[in-house]
């Protein structure tokens, strides 16, 4: 991570609607929204993070399986690279309804750097699970 503090940290977020995901496009509109924010902001790209937070997902309680998560993951940091020298400092972190039983597994997936973590957080004994498999 950069330098400044977490708390000061920008998380971008990106992510297809439920249409799009059946209709094919989540590459091609979660690489659009990112170009957008490289284009706009690429000379301190490096000083964020991102978050695929699948629309889909949000508060439905639904998650994309680790391998979908994992491939969304596997082209932002391809397209981060491509854009910044330093694209090794931006965490890219999964945000689709991340909780205490599907977080080891997707966590375990080679291009999720972590979890971005909403109602979860909200019940103690489940956040302690997510963050003990983020410990692993």
């Amino acid at each position: 991570f950069p330098t400044r503090r977490s708390s000061d940290l920008p998380i971008v977020c990106v992510g297809e609607s439920l249409a799009e995901r059946e209709a094919g496009k989540t590459m091609d509109v979660v690489k659009r929204q990112l170009a957008a924010v490289i284009h706009l902001n690429g000379h301190c790209i490096s000083e964020i993070a991102v978050a695929y937070e699948p629309v889909w997902a949000i508060g439905t309680g639904r998650t994309a399986t680790p391998e979908q998560a994992q491939d969304v993951h596997a082209m932002l940091r391809a397209q981060l690279k491509a854009a910044t020298a330093h694209s090794e400092r931006v965490q890219i972190l999964y945000g689709g309804s991340m909780n205490a039983a599907n977080a080891a597994e997707l966590l375990s997936q080679p291009d999720i750097d972590g979890g971005l973590i909403g109602g979860a957080s909200l019940k103690a004994a489940d956040f302690l699970q997510i963050i003990a498999a983020a410990a692993r």
